[in-house]
């Protein structure tokens, strides 16, 4: 019989599915996200929808236990091919982390015994902090930013929690600086400037970009839940939402850039 009130060890590394089908696994250091960006498809999953608080305004780090974790870890490296998306339901350096330090102590433990690949994919500039970490992983690692926009207005108005544009994209400039792989992920593209494109070649040599059409996971449907149409509408954005609005940046993007550095939707993401 079990030990009353013994906790079950935590499993982090879950298979990959769907829009990762390219990774392994994905990794989530955190339950629930304060970002709470308005168009984020997690808000459409049972995780949000049965918690009993709005999305963005609770967040769980999970219990970690090294020991635990690095057996976990060598098991999937004995099984070969390890990749892992991190993170594809959170963000590993949204703001507990500051104090939490969780992510920080995921990393320390892959470092001993490296994957074949890993996507940090984050819209924070901690993530600054573990440049340490990350050096050690090479070119095994990359570093995903998201930037949707380069329009303060509208990070204020549909994602006011996220750090400043101008940080992430001083993130990358020192990312870049440090040797670490990184890239910018225009995911999804929000309202934004005729400078944009410009903005971000200059800032970084690969880029992915996703709409709210084709990279919501359900073909625009959890987008339309979401309420997104209307939200452009209450910008003066209404002509943009559409999945034209992203082709054309891509081919804008192409024309600053150089060749195989602009990806759409998941093959920018895969390892």
């Amino acid at each position: 019989m079990a030990e009353q009130g013994k906790q079950k060890p935590v499993r982090w590394l879950n298979p990959a599915s769907g829009y990762l089908t390219g990774y392994a696994y994905t990794l989530n250091p955190y339950i629930g996200c304060t970002f709470g960006c308005s168009y984020c498809y997690v808000r459409r999953m049972p995780l949000a929808l049965f918690r009993g608080s709005p999305w963005g305004e609770w967040v769980e780090p999970k219990r970690f236990d090294g020991d635990s974790f690095r057996r976990e870890w060598r098991r999937a490296i004995a099984k070969g091919g390890l990749t892992v998306f991190m993170s594809s339901a959170t963000d590993p350096y949204q703001p507990a982390e500051h104090a939490e330090r969780l992510t920080r102590r995921v990393l320390e433990a892959m470092a001993e015994e490296l994957p074949q690949f890993l996507l940090v994919q984050t819209r924070s500039p901690l993530v600054l902090r573990d440049i340490d970490l990350l050096r050690r992983f090479g070119e095994r690692v990359r570093v995903s930013m998201t930037v949707e926009t380069d329009l303060e207005a509208v990070r204020k108005e549909l994602t006011p929690s996220a750090p400043p544009l101008a940080a992430r994209l001083r993130a990358i400039r020192e990312l870049r600086l440090a040797g670490i792989p990184v890239q910018a992920a225009i995911s999804p593209l929000l309202p934004c400037s005729e400078a944009f494109p410009a903005l971000i070649a200059a800032a970084v040599d690969r880029v992915v970009v996703d709409d709210l059409f084709r990279g919501d996971g359900s073909g625009g449907k959890r987008s339309a839940q979401l309420q997104m149409a209307e939200r452009y509408r209450a910008l003066g954005a209404e002509s943009l939402y559409a999945p034209e609005t992203a082709d054309r940046f891509v081919e804008e993007l192409r024309r600053h850039m150089p060749a195989n550095s602009v990806y759409f939707g998941q093959e920018g993401f895969l390892p």
